[in-house]
C-alpha cells in the first residue's frame, strides 16, 4: 500500500466528496421533480417506516441530527400528516414513539418512484457486483467510523 501524501488523496476526501455531491444532487432532484418534502424529511421517514414506533432520541441517533433538529423535522412531519407521535414509556421514562402514517407510506412510494429512475443513471456505468461490492466496503467503513465517532445525542 502506498503512503497518502495528500489529504485529497485519501479515501475519506472521496468520501466528503462524493457525500457532498449526492447532497447537491438531492436537493436539485427534490426541487426538479417538485417533491413535497426535504431531502432530510424523507430520510426521517423511510427511516421512521423502517423503524416502527421509534422514539426521537434513537431517530436522531440513526439520522445523525441532534435532537433539536430532528424535532423540527417530526414537527414538520407530524403538520403534514406523514407521521403519528404518540406517549408511552421506554425505561420507566416518558418517550413519544413515532410511526408512519398510510399517508406517509403513499407519500414515500410516490418518491421513490420517483427517484428511482434518478438513482439508477447514477451508477448505470458501474457493474452492478461492483456496486454490491462498494456498499459492502462502505458499509464496513461506516461501522467502524462509529466505533471511533463520539455520537452524543
Amino acid at each position: 500500500m502506498t503512503e497518502i501524501m495528500h489529504y485529497t488523496d485519501s479515501i475519506h476526501y472521496e468520501l466528503e466528496q462524493n457525500a457532498r455531491l449526492l447532497k447537491k444532487l438531492s436537493l436539485q432532484l427534490f426541487n426538479d421533480l417538485k417533491i413535497s418534502l426535504s431531502p432530510d424529511e424523507y430520510v426521517t421517514l423511510d427511516t421512521i417506516l423502517i423503524n416502527k414506533s421509534i422514539c426521537q432520541r434513537d431517530l436522531a441517533k440513526l439520522i445523525l441530527k441532534d435532537r433539536a433538529n430532528t424535532g423540527r423535522i417530526l414537527n414538520s412531519l407530524e403538520s403534514k400528516g406523514l407521521i403519528e407521535r404518540c406517549a408511552d414509556t421506554k425505561n420507566n421514562r416518558l418517550v413519544k414513539k413515532t410511526s408512519v402514517t398510510q399517508k406517509g407510506e403513499t407519500e414515500l412510494e410516490n418518491i421513490n418512484h420517483k427517484l428511482k429512475t434518478y438513482m439508477k443513471g447514477t451508477i448505470r456505468k458501474i457493474a452492478s457486483d461492483e456496486v454490491e461490492k462498494v456498499k459492502n466496503v462502505l458499509k464496513k467503513f461506516r461501522l467502524n467510523l462509529e466505533k471511533a465517532v463520539n455520537i452524543n445525542i
